[in-house]
């Protein structure tokens, strides 16, 4: 299948075949594991392919990464060893010391502390907004020193939307850069750069491996320039995937769609379980009408999503109560695997947080909601609410 046509296709066309052609001595159908740290010259500086030491290059790793590029319809894809790593790659080869970013004022914990513990040391300097707000967020850009503007949409574990067309017309009025973290998302659901974003992120850890077996990240960019800077720094830096793990990531890619449409359709059922149920105070999901950004969402996403958040009478205790009782509900962090997981953000994946103007409420559960039986799901949540109060 020819890359034009490839290109052309629809989603899971591309997730399933972009980035990779049979391999022409076998015709294998899916990538090799090149479990090689070096490759063999064709005389002194003469690259076979392109490939010379795989912290610059490995072949299982170059089909990922167009495989990634090729679903978020962007002109290059880089894989990383982690999300944070990716994130940090972006940071040090796009600013500078002495320049300003727009983060999230309900961002992930750990986005959260790269720039301010990790960051901010090195002298980026970083301003909180409310992403749903397109106001608050040109009121907090500095014209000439701002040059990220940073997003998640829906956010975590708050599930707030950012209108991306809105906000990059924001961005570039500055001479900014929008980046949009599309983890929550994934590339099936929505396609940020198409929108007028200019980098996308991932943890690819997430939905796009879809399995809970490997850490990885990416980002995927539509101008050559700022992938060239990209794909110096991330060879400079070197926090790169290897390739057994490219390989698990690749592999999780080709069934996105199917295990998206799954995950969007449990969520919903769960969804109308809560709002029904008289101990949960509130349900925070972007596809219910009332979520303030319902209207944002339903025109930029495909649907809304396996991320629920909710909150329960009695306060954190009965927080805890509930996710320690859940038991086909996983306690754990992450999200987006095929199995469901539920969590305490303010003590576990947002506790990084705690005592900030980006704290989440201390009676707020977070459901990655998986592809099990949904009425399996349900019971299960049923039972652990009926232990609160």
């Amino acid at each position: 299948m020819t890359q034009e046509h490839t290109n052309k296709s629809g989603f899971e066309t591309r997730a399933i075949h972009a980035g990779y052609e049979p391999d022409e001595m076998t015709g294998a159908v899916i990538p090799p594991i090149y479990a090689t740290s070096t490759y063999k010259q064709d005389g002194v500086g003469g690259l076979r392919g392109g490939y010379e030491y795989s912290r610059s290059a490995n072949p299982t790793r170059t089909a990922l990464e167009g495989a990634l590029a090729a679903v978020e319809e962007g002109e290059r894809g880089f894989a990383f060893a982690s999300g944070l790593a990716a994130e940090d790659t972006l940071i040090r080869a796009l600013t500078r010391p002495g320049d300003h970013a727009v983060i999230p004022d309900d961002a992930y914990g750990g986005t959260y502390r790269l720039f301010d513990k990790v960051e901010k040391a090195w002298g980026l300097e970083h301003s909180p907004a409310a992403v749903s707000d397109v106001d608050a967020v040109r009121a907090a850009v500095r014209p000439g020193t701002t040059k990220l503007v940073w997003v998640e949409t829906p956010t975590n574990p708050m599930l707030n939307i950012a209108d991306i067309e809105a906000l990059a017309a924001v961005a570039h009025d500055a001479g900014a850069l929008l980046v949009v973290d599309n983890t929550f998302a994934s590339p099936y659901l929505q396609q940020p750069l198409t929108l007028g974003a200019d980098i996308v992120v991932h943890s690819t850890t997430k939905y796009v491996g879809g399995h809970s077996d490997v850490v990885g990240g990416a980002l995927v960019v539509r101008d050559l320039e700022v992938a060239d800077r990209l794909a110096f720094h991330q060879n400079s830096m070197g926090a790169v995937p290897g390739p057994f793990d490219c390989f698990l990531t690749h592999r999780g890619l080709k069934t996105l769609g199917v295990r998206m449409d799954r995950h969007c359709d449990n969520a919903e059922k769960v969804v109308d379980f809560l709002t029904g149920h008289g101990k949960v105070t509130q349900v925070v999901y972007p596809g219910l009408k009332e979520h303030p950004g319902h209207t944002v969402a339903a025109k930029q996403m495909k649907r809304f999503g396996g991320m629920v958040s909710f909150r329960v009478e009695g306060g954190v205790d009965a927080a805890l109560e509930v996710c320690a009782r859940a038991e086909v509900f996983t306690l754990g962090e992450s999200l987006g695997g095929v199995e469901s997981l539920i969590e305490h953000p303010g003590r576990m994946t947002h506790a990084s947080v705690a005592g900030t103007d980006l704290e989440v409420p201390a009676d707020l559960i977070r459901l990655s909601v998986g592809i099990e039986t949904a009425d399996d799901l349900i019971a299960d949540l049923d039972r652990a609410l009926g232990t609160v109060g």
